[in-house]
């Protein structure tokens, strides 16, 4: 399965977000916090029972003026 991830830094910490399914992880670089995403989705895969059914999210950016 292939998933996408959204990277932030908050504070010290890097957050990875997966966009398909609620599952989110932190590390202490970008790298990390995929690898920890990869461990946490593989854990919330292991519990589920009926198929997941979902598509790949559109990713934009656009400008707004405040």
């Amino acid at each position: 399965m292939e998933f996408t991830a959204a990277i932030t830094k908050e504070g010290d910490w890097f957050v990875a977000r997966c966009l398909e399914v609620e599952v989110t992880s932190q590390g202490e670089s970008a790298d990390l916090a995929v690898k920890n995403l990869k461990e946490a989705l593989e854990l919330f895969f292991e519990d589920r029972t009926e198929p997941l059914d979902f598509e790949h999210p559109v990713v934009t950016t656009f400008q707004l003026s405040a």
